[in-house]
Order: structure tokens, then C-alpha cells, then sequence
């Protein structure tokens, strides 16, 4: 009997899924380890042109067989299961909060899985617990605390506050590494040059200090729509 190959495998589960699945469902489902396994092989099948990767309501990245041949989608068609993910809706609802911040959370997450990716490993949200009792909640761990990500997904030059916050996200990533046995790789991840730029290029004590302390600074680039929702809400939220 023939042996069917990975990639197979993986077009197989998408034409029988009810709806688009992303890497970690893939994985989970053909029982591959590890999961960079799978993200390279739909990386290459999309390449290929045999399936499409886009951003989900989830704000992970899916891969789908119902648009290949076509343009990309700017939100997932909605899923046949009722208790599957709800698409986005178009726009901004008229009663949404001005501060909801929903959609950075979204492009958070996107910016955590492109991290990982290009690391080589799966980044999640994790709580660590300290030795004096303190909890504190990191965007994105590695399962072997290696890595610590601070994500934010901010466009365009940072206010003064903002800057403080980011140092902020700073001080608590080198806290939570000093209680860890062992050194992690501690990461600022942000989306736009713009913002970076004041913590990478210049001439300030805070982008000296992040050199100092080994604080890797990691630019992505987020998908135009994600992007564009960042955009409309920052414009919504007067920041």
C-alpha cells in the first residue's frame, strides 16, 4: 500500500475540514511533531499555489483550499460548524468602545506567530509564577521558557506614554528572566518601522539600554488587513 507523502496528508484534512485549519489544528490532527513540520510544509503548498494562507478571526494564520486560484480573502468565509471560529464582521460595529482594543490583540497575535516562525518555535500566552507569589502574564513563551516575546502592534511614531509603556513590557521581560534558571532570549516585537525606530536607530538611553540588557528588537510585517484594522483603530481610539 502506498505511503501518502506529508503534504498529502495535509490537503487531504483541508478538503474534508468544515472550515480553514492553522498549523497548531494540523499538527494536532495528522499527529505531527513538531509543529514547524507542518507550518513548512503549508508554507511550500502555498507557495506552490495549492492552497492559501491568510490571517483568521482568530488572528492566526490558516490555510484554506476554497480560495486557491483566486485572490486571497480579506476575512475567512464563515465555517459550516456552529461551533467553529465566527467570521469578522465588516467595519467597526457603530457601538463599539473608542478604547477596544480588540484589534491590536488580533494583530498581537499574527506578529506572535510570525515571531515564531521565524524562530523555529511555537510562542503562546503564559502566566509565570514567581517565587514571592507575583503572577505575570507574558505575550509570548516558548514551552521551554527560552524565548520571551513582548508583542505590540502600534503603527506610526509612538507617543511619550506609549514609549513608556514599551519600556515597561521591557523591564518586565529582564524581572522574569532574572528568576529563570537559565537566560532566556528576550524579544520586543513590533509591527512598523515608525514605532521601532525609537528603540532601534535612535539616539536615545532607551535604545542603548535595550542594546545593553540584550533586548532583541524584531520588526514583522503584518498582513495589509490586519494592518489596516491596527490603523482604524488606532484612529478610533485617538492614538
Amino acid at each position: 500500500m502506498a505511503v501518502l507523502t506529508l503534504e498529502t496528508r495535509v490537503l487531504e484534512e483541508l478538503r474534508h475540514s468544515s472550515r480553514p485549519l492553522d498549523d497548531d489544528e494540523l499538527a494536532r490532527r495528522l499527529d505531527v511533531t513538531p509543529r514547524q513540520t507542518i507550518n513548512q510544509v503549508c508554507r511550500s503548498l502555498a507557495q506552490a499555489g495549492r492552497l492559501r494562507r491568510y490571517t483568521g478571526p482568530e488572528g492566526k494564520i490558516v490555510n484554506d483550499l476554497e480560495h486557491v486560484g483566486s485572490v486571497a480573502p480579506s476575512r475567512p468565509r464563515k465555517p459550516c460548524s456552529a461551533d467553529g471560529p465566527k467570521p469578522e464582521l465588516e467595519g467597526q460595529p457603530k457601538d463599539l468602545p473608542p478604547g477596544n482594543s480588540d484589534e491590536q490583540r488580533r494583530a498581537e497575535r499574527v506578529m506572535l506567530e510570525m515571531v515564531g516562525e521565524r524562530f523555529g518555535v511555537v510562542l503562546a500566552p503564559r502566566v509565570i509564577s514567581l517565587s514571592d507569589g507575583v503572577r505575570v502574564e507574558i505575550d509570548g513563551v516558548s514551552d521551554d521558557l527560552s524565548i520571551l516575546v513582548e508583542a505590540w502592534a502600534h503603527q506610526g511614531r509612538p507617543k511619550a506614554a506609549q514609549k513608556n509603556k514599551v519600556l515597561s513590557d521591557t523591564l518586565k521581560l529582564l524581572y522574569v528572566a532574572s528568576t529563570l534558571e537559565v537566560s532566556p532570549r528576550l524579544v520586543l516585537c513590533l509591527s512598523d518601522p515608525l514605532a521601532a525606530h525609537h528603540f532601534t536607530a535612535a539616539r536615545s538611553w532607551a535604545a542603548m539600554a535595550l542594546r545593553n540588557f540584550a533586548v532583541e528588537v524584531v520588526v514583522v510585517e503584518l498582513p495589509a488587513e490586519v494592518r489596516a484594522a491596527v490603523l482604524a483603530a488606532q484612529t478610533r481610539q485617538f492614538r
